[in-house]
């Protein structure tokens, strides 16, 4: 079974930056792809960024451009840049393998964008 450790959420200014970090205990199915995700109380889970073995990388319209992910396949670590924040990024980030939610998801990093 996976494990999931995010780290680096905070209180920013818009237009400001953060970068995540997530370390994923256990073995990740071969070739699966490992996203970040968020969460807004009351709304739905999206999925913002996902980064595939081979180093291929996806974004939803409302991040490119601002967000990059990055994926250390050694170390089972995935990272989220965050920069030009804005007020509606804020939400809690988890990061999860694609097509996996039914494995255990971890706390997740709350990340706050306000002046």
């Amino acid at each position: 079974q996976m494990h999931f450790a995010e780290s680096g959420g905070g209180l920013v200014q818009p237009g400001g930056s953060l970068r995540l970090s997530c370390e994923v205990s256990g073995s990740i199915p071969s070739g699966r792809a490992l996203a970040w995700y968020r969460q807004v109380p009351g709304k739905q889970r999206e999925l913002v960024a996902a980064a595939t073995t081979s180093g291929t990388t996806s974004y939803i319209d409302s991040v490119k451009g601002r967000f990059t992910i990055s994926r250390d396949v050694a170390k089972n670590t995935v990272y989220l840049q965050m920069d030009s924040l804005k007020p509606e990024d804020t939400a809690v980030y988890y990061c999860h393998p694609t097509g996996m939610d039914a494995q255990p998801w971890g706390q997740g990093t709350r990340v706050t964008v306000s002046s």
